[in-house]
């Protein structure tokens, strides 16, 4: 196997974390970015960082995408010295292109709090993908994966979602600031012939997942025997996806595609109401719902098309809901500690 050198940006999130692992299990390099936000609690953002710490290949700068200067900085020269002694980078036809890709993972997420914050989501999602881009234009680097969402889809999109069904009416800032980000992506490739996937994530769930996310709220809740908070009437859908399937589908992505957007989903989704019964029934303990109104920025259900993801990338999700849940329990049981001292506020 060549070990090859990869930027993976939002390194200590949920799902950027688990990428970066995979990758350095596989014995890549890997220089991972975060700016380590507090979005929600930065411990937990810690805990994962503190997983890749582990693997010799890793190394850590902390900056914002958003920072022109920053970006530019790690691209020119710090990033290359942040190689392992005598690691040469590899994997690029341009022998002084300093990654042999990028994987975007830098975001602000979060539909409902995009709302009451655009302007954060357009500065990280849009400005940050339009700086990482020009980067890869100036130095070389051949591939870009962006970390996209099934949010774009927006209310009335034909279910299941198919990459070819209209995107333009996108219900929150933070799917428009991610459908933007797509759109710079295209521009990219067509001028300059940046090799481009756009993955769009369904529901993405697992152990040390976002705190704001309802999986890791409900599983904490109801450990707890705290109250759980459902808005609507619980008959909402989601096309929830494991993230160790998530991140094999992200790495099969690396490959030659040109430009491609591709839906990684779990091909399955789940009624709200029946995902609170399988945690409950997992955890032993009766849930307590408290019901609110449904959000306007909400979709009402939410399902992966994933035929293109069977053809370009080989890729099928492996993990099924109740094995999921009984990973991610088990995550919360053994890190118990660390979950009830997170900041609420943050979550």
């Amino acid at each position: 196997m060549v070990a090859s050198r990869y930027l993976v940006t939002g390194c200590a999130g949920f799902i950027g974390a688990k990428i970066a692992e995979l990758l350095l299990a596989a014995g890549h390099h890997v220089l991972g970015a975060d700016n380590l936000n507090d979005a929600y609690d930065p411990r937990l953002k810690g805990w994962r960082l503190q997983q890749l710490m582990k693997y010799e290949g890793f190394r850590f700068s902390q900056l914002d995408v958003a920072d022109r200067q920053a970006i530019e900085l790690l691209f020119s020269g710090s990033g290359q010295s942040l190689l392992p002694d005598g690691a040469e980078p590899r994997g690029t036809n341009n022998s002084t292109a300093p990654f042999a890709a990028v994987i975007n993972l830098a975001a602000r997420a979060g539909v409902r709090a995009s709302v009451l914050h655009p302007e954060v989501y357009y500065q990280t999602n849009c400005e940050g993908t339009l700086n990482l881009l020009e980067m890869c234009r100036r130095y070389g680097v051949k591939k870009f994966v962006l970390a996209s969402t099934s949010s774009v889809y927006g209310a009335d999109s034909p279910v299941p979602f198919s990459e070819d069904n209209h995107t333009s009416r996108p219900l929150s800032p933070y799917a428009a600031s991610k459908k933007a980000a797509e759109v710079l992506c295209y521009t990219y490739h067509y001028l300059y012939g940046l090799d481009v996937t756009v993955l769009r994530y369904f529901t993405v769930y697992g152990p040390a997942g976002r705190p704001d996310m309802s999986v890791f709220r409900f599983v904490r809740d109801i450990s707890e025997g705290r109250p759980i908070t459902v808005f609507g009437d619980g008959s909402q859908s989601r096309d929830f996806t494991f993230v160790d399937d998530i991140a094999e589908g992200t790495i099969a992505a690396l490959r030659p595609l040109g430009y491609e957007v591709i839906n990684l989903g779990g091909d399955s989704p789940l009624k709200l109401c029946d995902l609170i019964s399988r945690i409950a029934a997992c955890v032993g303990k009766e849930p307590i719902i408290v019901s609110q109104p449904a959000h306007p920025a909400d979709v009402p259900a939410t399902w992966a098309d994933i035929s293109k993801a069977r053809r370009l990338l080989g890729w099928e999700p492996r993990v099924g809901i109740d094995r999921a849940i009984e990973q991610t329990v088990q995550w919360y049981r053994e890190n118990r500690e660390l979950v009830l001292s997170l900041d609420e506020c943050s979550l």
